[in-house]
Formats: structure tokens, C-alpha cells, sequence
């Protein structure tokens, strides 16, 4: 089965994340969307995504093809339901097309035969999805990437609270002296990572491969932590998508962290109003800011950004992609990619080439090519963003 992700009408609802990459490449759980369908399937995917972006996600189109939509999340009832999909059909659920199987030489006009898929749907919609579902997406990553799986020995140094089966642990991992409460949620540590002294962890929570939890560090579920990550300070349903730092004290609930991100020393973000009302965010399809209808709404970082020390945010603020934010004062609500500045100094738009100069070294510190691909998407996005 050839997997191709299509952007549907929500991805653009999913911006900065999706400026950058395909809504499937959206981190919730433990694994990113795709992973979820590529292991669950035995399939391998690729994208119909924007041209800008097609250098770094190329779609492997076959003659025989199942399209779906990006922002959707794997069910038993789905995947049944595509794997029921003839030559040509495609699989709507009230107006809005879900999944398709076509040639090599169709395109979406040549859907010929409609089925209504009645079955219950999950997606990522909005932005605070991506926290509001990591709970439950968590324990099901969990449950199927731990199956009949033996977890490797827990060093007798930490502390565990709860039943020892809900906390795997990968090849690799390191976790000395900390305190592991699996009593409300699963935790999962992946290969190569390590949990410092002292760290405070409460499930569901995964900490993927090569990341890392430093010392004191007090983190709530539902909270994920993609690879090559550093986190410390206190965390509360936070999705890191990976290769972020947020290394010190400081506090950030609610929240979700796209790639390449680095939080300065004490930097807090804001989760809950002083008047408990619902907490309004920056839509860039609508180009206004939308009602959430949540009391808790934190951060949302786009990827390439990064601010200085003591940095401070509003609750239900949006950073888009190559941000660079310093100074002391609260941040704008929504900042603009490429923003360079801060609320003492004023904002201008980033040089070019500072943002793919930093972007170089930071790709260097986790040994990784800064290649073609990627200095492609920045200078698209730094062009017409």
C-alpha cells in the first residue's frame, strides 16, 4: 500500500507548524503522524505538499495509490475503511473528502464512486490539539510500540511511583535518581536519552531518543518531548516536536515547540489569564485572532526560533518560524516569522542571512547537514512570509 498524505482545508489552520512541513510530520504522542500510519500499516508514506516544500518532502507516486488527508489520525475503523477503498473511490465524511485510492494518472477530479464514512474521526484541527490530544494519543503510542516488548532494567537509584509495567525503557536510556510516577499515564523512554538526578516526572509523558531531562526538572502529563531535545524547569502538557532546548528554569504549559527552538534562561510563558476568561490565538487562515474556548492555552513556537534570557509570553501567543526575541517586557501576542527584536528595542525583520547562518550551527550541534532542502524552505518563507 502506497501512502500519500494530501494537505486538506485544516492544515492551514495548523500554520507555523505547517509552514515548514506537512501536518502529517506533526509530532502528537509519542510518534509523529505519518510514523503512526507508516507502523501501523507496514507502509511507507509520502506528501502532496506545497511546491516550496517538495524539495524536502517528495511525493513517491505508484500505480496504486491511497491519498489521505494529513491532518488525520489512525483508527482501526479508518484504516479498515481504506484498505476497503477501490480504484477510484473516495471516502467523505459529510462534504469533506478523507481518503482516496487513484492511478498513477488520476488526480482528485477523477473520483468516481462517494462512500460516506460513518465511523468516528480524529484529527489535528487547530493548534491546541496538538496538546488537548497528546494524553490519549500517548498511551496509544505506548500500547503499540511496548507490545510484547520487554522494557530495559530500571536503575535502582530512582524512585518509582505506581505499577513498574507502565514505564518502558529503550536501549540506551539512562535514569538515575528520579522520580517516575506512572500511577495517571504511561511513561516511555526512548534509546540513547537520559533522566538526570532529581527529575520530577508525572505520566503519561515519553522522552524520545537522544533527548535529554536535566536535573529538578518537574514535568506533568500529558507531556512529549521529541528526540534530541533538552528540557529542564517545569513543564505541564507540552509537545516538543524535536531538536529543541529548553534547558532551564523557567515554566511552559499548554504548549507546543516546533523544531530547532532554544528557550533562554527563566524564559515563562503565561497559560491561564488573571480573569479565567478563554484565550484568544492568532489564525493565520482567518487572519484575526479566533476564541480557542480554553482557559489554559500557552505557547506556540514555529520552528528556527529562539529567544533570550528572561523572555516572557502571553498566554495564547504565536511565534512563527526564524524568530529571533530578546529583552525584557511581554512579547506581542503573534509574532510574525522572521521577527527580530523585542518589546524594548521594537521589531525588524530578520537578516537572511543570520537566520541560515544560525540555523547552520545549530544543525551542526546535533551533527546533522544543513543541506539544499532546507535553506530552500527558510529562503521561500523568509521571501514571502
Amino acid at each position: 500500500m502506497n501512502i500519500i498524505f494530501f494537505e486538506d482545508s485544516f492544515s492551514k489552520n495548523l500554520q507555523p507548524f505547517t509552514l515548514t512541513r506537512p501536518a502529517a510530520e506533526i509530532r502528537v504522542g509519542i510518534l509523529t503522524i505519518r510514523e503512526k500510519w507508516e507502523k501501523l500499516l507496514n507502509a511507507k508514506c509520502s506528501y502532496l505538499s506545497a511546491d516550496y516544500l517538495q524539495q524536502k518532502y517528495p511525493a513517491v507516486i505508484e500505480d496504486d495509490n491511497i491519498l489521505v488527508a494529513s491532518t488525520l489520525l489512525p483508527t482501526a475503523e479508518l484504516i479498515s475503511a481504506l484498505q476497503n477503498l477501490q480504484q477510484g473511490e473516495g471516502l467523505y465524511q459529510e462534504g469533506t473528502l478523507l481518503a482516496a485510492r487513484l492511478n498513477k494518472e488520476s488526480s482528485f477530479n477523477d473520483i468516481g464512486q462517494i462512500t460516506e464514512f460513518d465511523g468516528e474521526i480524529s484529527r489535528i484541527a487547530v493548534l491546541p490539539d496538538i496538546f488537548l490530544k497528546n494524553d490519549e494519543e500517548l498511551r496509544k503510542d505506548f500500547d503499540f510500540l511496548t507490545k510484547n516488548r520487554k522494557s530495559e532494567d530500571i536503575s535502582s537509584t530512582n524512585l518509582i511511583i505506581g505499577e513498574k509495567e507502565n514505564i518502558f525503557v529503550e536501549k540506551g536510556a539512562v535514569i538515575e535518581g528520579a522520580v517516575l510516577n506512572c500511577k495517571n499515564g504511561p511513561i516511555y523512554i526512548g534509546s540513547d536519552a537520559e533522566v538526570m538526578e532529581q527529575a520530577t516526572i508525572r505520566g503519561p509523558f515519553a522522552l524520545c531518543e537522544h533527548s535529554q531531562v536535566k536535573m529538578s526538572a518537574k514535568i506533568y502529563g500529558a507531556t512529549t518531548i521529541g528526540p534530541w531535545c533538552k528540557v529542564g524547569g517545569e513543564l505541564s502538557n507540552v509537545v516538543f516536536f524535536g531538536f529543541s532546548n529548553k534547558a532551564h528554569d523557567g515554566f511552559l504549559g499548554n504548549s507546543v515547540v516546533g523544531e530547532w527552538c532554544n528557550f533562554g534562561a527563566d524564559t515563562n510563558a503565561s497559560n491561564l489569564k488573571n480573569n479565567y476568561s478563554t484565550i484568544k490565538i492568532w489564525n493565520y487562515n482567518d487572519k484575526r485572532f479566533r476564541d480557542t474556548g480554553l482557559q489554559f492555552c500557552g505557547l506556540f513556537m514555529g520552528d528556527h526560533s529562539k529567544c533570550g534570557i528572561n523572555s516572557m509570553f502571553n498566554s495564547g501567543t504565536i511565534v512563527g518560524v526564524g524568530c529571533n526575541l530578546f529583552g525584557t517586557g511581554y512579547y506581542r501576542n503573534f509574532m510574525e516569522s522572521f521577527s527580530y527584536g523585542g518589546p524594548n528595542t521594537g521589531y525588524e525583520k530578520y537578516r537572511l542571512d543570520k537566520v541560515i547562518e544560525t540555523a547552520e550551527q545549530a544543525f551542526a550541534r546535533r551533527h546533522k547537514a544543513f543541506d539544499d532542502a532546507e535553506k530552500a524552505v527558510i529562503e521561500y518563507l523568509w521571501e514571502n512570509c
